[in-house]
């Protein structure tokens, strides 16, 4: 980690992430692309339990407002999401597919959480790829706004904290499905 960087983990957060490709490059510019992002990123959710409250898959990079896993640490679930990815994508042997590290941003409030969403979901349409939201297949965009179920189970029910355990704004666990290992899972 860069001398001066500190991470906040482990604060009970949701964290706004950010990472990019290799020079970014688009290499997640197409469909296919897109879409393996989003079943390994499925597949990563369900093995490191955490709650994906929203994301956008752009050409180049990825935005992701996540819960903390409840196995493990984030910054190994990010690096088996992007491994995998990685692989499944099949690029040439020995070029590689995303810079090596990530932003990461505690997101400590309900005003905060809606701020990133709103950002996450204009994305695509600031940078041109479409006209409106709704049009980008590959975000949380359409869960929020009509309910649909996409690729990726998404939370966002918030709940008032009354076990001691989780605070206003936090989200509803569910239980964890037993799953492969998302190595193994191809």
């Amino acid at each position: 980690m860069p001398w001066g960087l500190k991470r906040f983990q482990q604060a009970r957060d949701l964290h706004f992430v950010t990472f990019s490709c290799h020079h970014r490059e688009p290499l997640l510019g197409t469909p296919r692309a897109r879409d393996v992002f989003e079943n390994v990123f499925e597949r990563v959710r369900c093995w490191y339990g955490f709650y994906v409250c929203g994301y956008v898959v752009m050409p180049e990079h990825v935005h992701l407002l996540i819960s903390e896993p409840e196995r493990g640490q984030l910054s190994l679930a990010l690096q088996m999401l992007k491994q995998n990815v990685a692989r499944e994508s099949r690029l040439p042997e020995g070029n590689p597919f995303w810079l090596p590290r990530y932003y990461d941003f505690n997101v400590p409030s309900e005003a905060k959480r809606v701020e990133k969403l709103r950002y996450i979901h204009r994305n695509p349409v600031r940078r041109g790829l479409v006209e409106k939201p709704e049009d980008w297949k590959w975000s949380s965009f359409l869960h929020y706004a009509t309910g649909a179920e996409g690729v990726i189970e998404i939370e966002s029910r918030a709940e008032k904290g009354t076990d001691g355990d989780r605070t206003e704004g936090s989200f509803e666990t569910t239980p964890i499905k037993t799953v492969p290992h998302p190595s193994r899972a191809l």
